[in-house]
């Protein structure tokens, strides 16, 4: 009678450690498969294409700091190929929306030594243009758009930016891109302009007329489309005179006339006026 009750305990005691056995293997064994996956979804281990399809996601969202990642891990691990070509175009462009744009520049830069023929190399002048003209703003000038400030700025930028998008549109006056790097130029030409305009009202004001003059003659001579070229006769006019050259002076004058009869200074021989101390101390005020 004991052994027949001793037998029928045994399942009793043995059957709950088995299915605790079982769930534990289940669970060790689903663990595994996730880490497994999680393993294969890094930037690390996926395929070429996926590891593309990633990076692409990422700057899609606009988040440019993981796309940067993944286009760089794509270029390491696979260093040739249109994959590898095109992360680098894109990866150029994610590190100039993260506000990275000496890295930006670098990566454009050795796609256009690398790949000089290149079905998206125009593509690639007008990124570096990019790059360049949005260096030229600061922080505040990002949301206030104001010519005038950057016209009061180190030209260097503007300058590259400008030579930029020349280059681009004479090597590729057909690209898709060209419309809009020409219309940049016109805009940099102008802002390049006035910051000589500034510069020569600064030396007019302190009554150094040779480099006021000399200034001016500069805009008269490399900016003639520009609006600021009228300006530039006024100021030169006005330096002729008080170097006590009158003919100069004249004949200035006369093609101001000819040119921009509506200008200020023909009307008023004082002009451009010194800013007002009120003016000076109102920040952006546009004042020189």
């Amino acid at each position: 009678m004991r052994l027949s009750m001793g037998l029928s305990k045994l399942p009793m005691f043995k059957l709950p450690a088995l299915k605790v056995l079982a769930v534990l293997a289940l669970v060790v064994s689903m663990s595994a498969c996730s880490m497994f996956r999680s393993k294969q979804a890094t930037i690390d281990n996926m395929p070429l294409e996926a590891l593309y399809n990633n990076a692409h996601a990422s700057l899609q969202n606009a988040d440019y700091s993981a796309a940067s990642k993944a286009y760089q891990r794509l270029i390491a691990r696979f260093p040739s190929g249109e994959y590898n070509e095109q992360a680098q175009l894109d990866l150029a462009y994610s590190q100039y929306k993260d506000n990275q744009p000496d890295d930006a520049l670098s990566t454009v830069n050795r796609f256009i030594k690398t790949y000089p023929t290149h079905k998206h190399v125009d593509y690639a002048y007008y990124l570096r243009g990019l790059i360049n003209f949005d260096r030229t703003s600061g922080v505040i000038e990002r949301y206030i758009s104001r010519q005038g400030s950057q016209a009061r700025r180190d030209q260097g930028y503007n300058l590259q930016a400008f030579d930029d998008f020349s280059e681009l549109s004479r090597r590729f006056p057909d690209s898709a891109y060209t419309a809009d790097a020409r219309q940049r130029m016109i805009y940099l030409r102008n802002v390049l302009a006035q910051y000589e305009i500034n510069v020569a009202e600064f030396y007019l004001r302190n009554k150094a007329y040779i480099a006021a003059a000399d200034r001016s003659q500069y805009v008269v001579e490399h900016y003639q489309e520009a609006p600021q070229a009228g300006d530039a006769l006024a100021i030169l006019t006005r330096s002729y005179l008080a170097l006590d050259q009158k003919t100069l002076a004249d004949q200035t004058r006369q093609v101001l006339a000819l040119n921009y009869p509506n200008h200020p200074y023909l009307t008023d021989a004082k002009w451009p006026h010194a800013p007002s101390t009120l003016r000076k101390m109102v920040p952006f005020s546009g004042h020189h």
